[in-house]
């Protein structure tokens, strides 16, 4: 017998997704639904499917392992396991599922920047009334936005971005794709230093790679425009933290908003922790209730699509980690 093994716990999944699943695994798979490692351990070597997390020494246990469905969208961890990536199996992810709740936590980042929420709330908290903030406060129509990486996060940024009166341009690793109806002018990564010095707010969503590692390091917080904001809601090593305080020391950047770090937690000596420009919240930016429902969406149209040999939504490329 083979397995399908989701490695959540059972009451994340409803009776009636579980029907769902069964029926489309076919009569000779058997759909567990269950987080209990003992109990998935024993089975490591019959699990054809996986969903959800494990780690790299259950996969590669896994020995007859054809596709893992991973319950987040990035897959950055194979580039500290190539063991993993050289397997033969397909391996797809949940992009998409944090297209609202991430785009939502940037613009409560652009939002709290534009009408001075920082600063009122450590006036909050210090009971003083504060009221003197017209030097602070701005409007974000008219202001130029940059999204580095334009999938289904950027496409939802730029959608609501353009709606309130932004422009929006993006930086994409295939700009041949085109932009979307939403972003005035997309290039490739080559370019984006074209785009930087013009660029109001600078927003990453990009997952890290070998070309995206330190992608943001000195030279990139130089050509960025003198008073401008850099979001990261991607991967932290995708900026050069050193490099960042120092633009932001120097008054380079007016402002950060980051929920993502080189190291996590962020570690009490960073400077980031009590700088006044700064909003840091701790890699929750794709938290939701209904992240599951979501998650569980993909996989089902995907086991759908396995089934009847058709190719499936989302698949990674090992390699290159996205």
């Amino acid at each position: 017998m083979k397995f399908v093994w989701l490695n959540l716990a059972p009451e994340a999944v409803s009776a009636e997704t579980l029907a769902q699943m069964k029926s489309l695994a076919g009569s000779d798979r058997q759909v567990i639904v269950s987080n209990q490692r003992t109990e998935l351990e024993a089975k490591l070597p019959e699990i054809e499917i996986a969903v959800g997390h494990f780690t790299p020494e259950q996969i590669m246990a896994m020995s007859n392992l054809r596709w893992y469905q991973q319950w987040g969208a990035g897959a950055d961890w194979l580039l500290n396991h190539p063991e993993v990536a050289e397997r033969d199996f397909i391996l797809t992810n949940a992009s998409g599922v944090h297209a609202i709740p991430i785009s939502e936590h940037i613009f409560a980042f652009l939002l709290g920047f534009a009408r001075a929420l920082p600063t009122s709330i450590r006036a909050q908290q210090a009971q003083k009334w504060e009221r003197n903030l017209g030097g602070q406060v701005f409007e974000l129509a008219g202001k130029t936005l940059l999204l580095v990486g334009v999938g289904a996060i950027g496409s939802r940024t730029a959608q609501i971005a353009s709606a309130m009166g932004m422009r929006v341009w993006g930086v994409r690793r295939n700009p041949e794709r085109g932009a979307d109806a939403d972003i005035e002018r997309m290039v490739g990564a080559d370019r984006m230093g074209e785009l930087l010095p013009h660029s109001d707010f600078v927003v990453l969503t990009i997952p890290e790679t070998r070309e995206t590692h330190h992608l943001f390091s000195k030279k990139a917080f130089d050509q960025m425009k003198p008073g401008s904001y850099l979001i990261n809601i991607g991967r932290g090593g995708t900026v050069d933290e050193s490099a960042l305080v120092e633009a932001l020391q120097s008054g380079k950047l007016a402002g950060a908003a980051l929920d993502v770090f080189e190291t996590e937690p962020l570690p009490a000596q960073s400077p980031l922790w009590k700088m006044p420009n700064v909003i840091l919240t701790a890699h929750y930016s794709g938290l939701t209730p209904q992240y599951a429902g979501r998650a569980l969406a993909i996989f089902v149209d995907n086991l759908r699509r396995y089934t009847h040999h058709e190719p499936l939504r989302n698949v990674v490329d090992k390699r290159l980690g996205y």
